[in-house]
């Protein structure tokens, strides 16, 4: 249990919260609502068997939004002391008699207010209970089983292990209260490889909700080195049309993309090349992407949004057809609609828009290991890494840097650099060919292998 200035606990930060919004009501404040934010990190970074990097800090804040009607001020506080809440609030209130009106602010009506029942295995008392010792002692077995593996691999950007123990409180002046709190760990490998003079480096890590689900660590420097090693001889070849095959951790990149033409500020703004098409076919039948914050114990779920929504899961592309946008209170009124359970907020100001987990779905029993999907593939390009970011949301335009291994009659023959894929957003959902039957959750965004049945690979 975390303990901060005057003894204040976790337990003691829903009141904290409540007693925030009673100010404010009490000082004019037509609604308001608190979030306090609380969380104690560690990271472990090594570098040749030796630690390079320690840290471990808490941090705690409060964060305020207060309406008068139509305007809205917002403040926030590292100080949750009585006098650190009484600043907080006065100033919030203080601004929002000077802002101008909104007509779409304000706070979810009572009736969309709810949190999650039941417990959705986001919190392990493992991790708060780790000692320091085993945490370097992870990392440096990582990065020691990556420099071990291939005389080739002469250096190392590090191993590491990070932890974080977090909380969210969260209280409105329509009657909601919520509260609950979160754990997860890491352990990652970064090595570095030489031949001929050239130099490579890729990576591996593992994230799981407690110590216990981790990868072992000898296994992700493993995995870290086999990859780097494969990389050794790149060459960058013709300028060609081909399949292009995502690997499950590139493919989760063009998730990120369609998060960001599908969430309600870019549609109300007309900035997404997604706005104006629900209902519409935009992708391959194969398709499906869903957001469901509910699944217990993944990385995107929670018990409410961060305006005290219920979480939930939903159907954003089925089938290929665009079923639903992803909206917060403020978007859903700029669009008519309803919210999606999707408010994303630091500790103060407007929420934004977030997602829960996203992830591809296969959606039919006949979905192909990687291995059959690549097998199928005479002449094509397996990308393992993307570089730059030159994905244009509102007209779909997609062209970036790639590293990867060239397909050849069905088997990965020889690394691949220095060469640039493109397309647009609109061709790649159309193209998408197969989806693979590989899904993992190694974060809040996940996708499994991605073939798109062609592309523009344009190298020398």
């Amino acid at each position: 249990m975390s303990t901060g200035p005057k003894g204040i606990t976790f337990n003691d930060l829903p009141e904290i919260a409540q007693a925030a919004i009673r100010q404010s009501l009490e000082r004019g404040a037509t609604d308001a609502e608190c979030t306090i934010s609380d969380g104690q990190e560690f990271s472990a970074s090594v570098r040749m068997g030796e630690v390079e990097t320690l840290k471990e800090a808490g941090s705690r804040g409060a964060g305020l939004r207060v309406l008068i009607g139509k305007r809205m001020g917002s403040s926030y506080t590292s100080d949750l002391t009585p006098e650190g809440i009484r600043q907080m609030v006065a100033s919030a209130v203080d601004l929002a008699h000077v802002t101008t009106e909104d007509p779409q602010s304000g706070l979810p009506d009572a009736t969309e207010l709810g949190s999650l029942t039941g417990d959705l295995k986001l919190f392990s008392e493992e991790v708060a209970r780790l000692p320091a010792d085993l945490k370097i002692d992870t990392a440096k077995r990582a990065e020691a089983a990556a420099l071990a593996f291939d005389p080739r691999i002469t250096n190392s950007e590090g191993g590491s292990f990070d932890s974080n123990i977090g909380g969210r409180v969260f209280a409105n002046s329509r009657g909601f209260a919520g509260a609950y709190r979160s754990t997860y760990c890491s352990v990652s490998a970064v090595p570095v490889a030489m031949q001929n003079g050239n130099m490579e480096r890729d990576y591996w890590f593992s994230i799981a909700r407690d110590f216990s689900g981790l990868e072992p660590a000898e296994l992700v420097g493993r995995t870290a080195a086999e990859r780097v090693i494969r990389r050794l001889g790149a060459v960058k070849v013709e300028t060609q049309k081909v399949p292009i095959i995502f690997e499950p951790r590139v493919a989760r990149t063009l998730l990120g993309n369609l998060f960001d033409a599908v969430q309600g500020m870019a549609i109300y703004r007309q900035a997404s090349f997604l706005a104006g098409k629900l209902g519409t076919k935009i992708a391959s039948e194969k398709i499906t992407l869903v957001d469901d914050g509910t699944i217990p114990g993944l990385f995107g779920s929670q018990p409410f949004d961060d305006e005290g929504v219920p979480s939930r899961r939903t159907s954003v592309i089925e089938k290929g057809v665009l079923n639903n946008y992803l909206l917060n209170t403020y978007t859903a009124r700029k669009l008519g609609m309803k919210t999606t359970g999707n408010a994303s907020r630091g500790i103060t100001g407007n929420a934004g828009i977030g997602h829960g987990n996203f992830f591809l779905e296969a959606n039919s029993d006949d979905a192909r290991t990687p291995q059959q999907i690549l097998a199928s593939v005479k002449n094509g390009f397996y990308v393992t890494e993307l570089i730059g970011s030159g994905v244009n949301i509102v007209t779909g335009d997609y062209s970036r840097g790639a590293v990867g291994l060239w397909i050849r009659d069905g088997e990965l023959a020889f690394p691949v650099s220095e060469v640039t894929i493109a397309g647009t957003l609109q061709e790649m959902l159309t193209g998408v060919a197969e989806i693979g039957n590989d899904l993992e959750f190694r974060g809040s965004v996940s996708a499994p292998t991605i073939m798109i049945g062609e592309m523009t690979v344009a190298g020398r």
